[in-house]
């Protein structure tokens, strides 16, 4: 992960790691997509728990995969996963999104459901160019405008109710969710040539259970605004209010209506 708001959340990674699917899911599908020939230098920004990172670099035999984050929890679970000693093509190294530095050029930098997370995406754009080689490319994909709004509704409406408003005073937005248009700003600005950016909408089930340990375990900066004796009833709330609003079908699954940017660009 980066910091913006990252750096004030408590991460627990062994429940993110049990409860990620569609994280791993979306990750999966770009690494398909990736066209990889076995030897090149992949920097993965917001590594988390080390899963993706792994497969990448089980992708690049004859290469190289340096997983970065700042959260020192994630950073220790990934580490102790994926030991250099059975992965000895792959690192895990504690840094900033925003301030990226390689001692060496990368060919490819990858970030999967991390970007929104991050309160400047321009610094990570400039910092991403000073680290890939000439011809490298950017590939991330991210929530994006539009992101999660009817989850958003219900997440607001719960906490103006009385028993939880005091938890939610002067709460400022967590996420930053963008748009093409801005990163297409962006990428020239920085020495990109933008191969692809666009919003795709991935409507995501879940089911109770799972979305309550969805919302659970990152969606922290608001859950971690109520006490630790209180969060699973908060939970609670969310969910079974979601579920008045939005009926899970005949095999009990509801969807969330989710919004992906996803981004592709060169470095010139």
């Amino acid at each position: 992960m980066s910091r913006g708001t990252l750096q004030t959340v408590e991460w627990d990674p062994a429940d993110y790691a049990a409860n990620s699917s569609a994280q791993l899911a979306w990750a999966r599908e770009q690494i398909a997509r990736l066209d990889l020939h076995g030897d090149e230098r992949i920097l993965d920004v917001g590594c988390g728990d080390g899963r993706i990172t792994a497969e990448l670099a089980s992708r690049v035999p004859r290469g190289m995969v340096v997983g970065v984050d700042i959260s020192p929890a994630m950073l220790a679970f990934a580490r102790d996963a994926f030991p250099t000693r059975t992965h000895p093509n792959l690192e895990f190294r504690a840094m900033d999104a925003r301030q990226l530095h390689a001692g060496l050029p990368f060919d490819l930098i990858f970030s999967n459901a991390v970007l929104h997370w991050v309160d400047d995406h321009p610094a990570f754009v400039r910092a991403a160019a000073g680290c890939l080689r000439s011809g490298g490319r950017l590939v991330a994909s991210c929530g994006g405008k539009g992101n999660a709004r009817e989850v958003f509704a219900v997440l607001r409406a719960t906490m103006r109710m009385k028993r939880w408003r005091p938890f939610f005073r002067r709460v400022q937005a967590p996420y930053f969710f963008h748009s093409p248009e801005e990163y297409e700003r962006w990428f020239p600005r920085y020495g990109f040539r933008s191969l692809q950016v666009r919003l795709v909408p991935r409507d995501t089930p879940f089911d109770r259970e799972s979305l309550a340990a969805w919302l659970r375990t990152t969606w922290l900066p608001y859950t971690q605004r109520v006490p630790a004796t209180a969060r699973r009833e908060f939970v609670t709330e969310v969910v079974n209010r979601y579920l008045t609003r939005h009926f899970p079908d005949a095999a009990g699954q509801v969807f969330v209506r989710m919004v992906r940017l996803e981004l592709e660009a060169q470095k010139l």
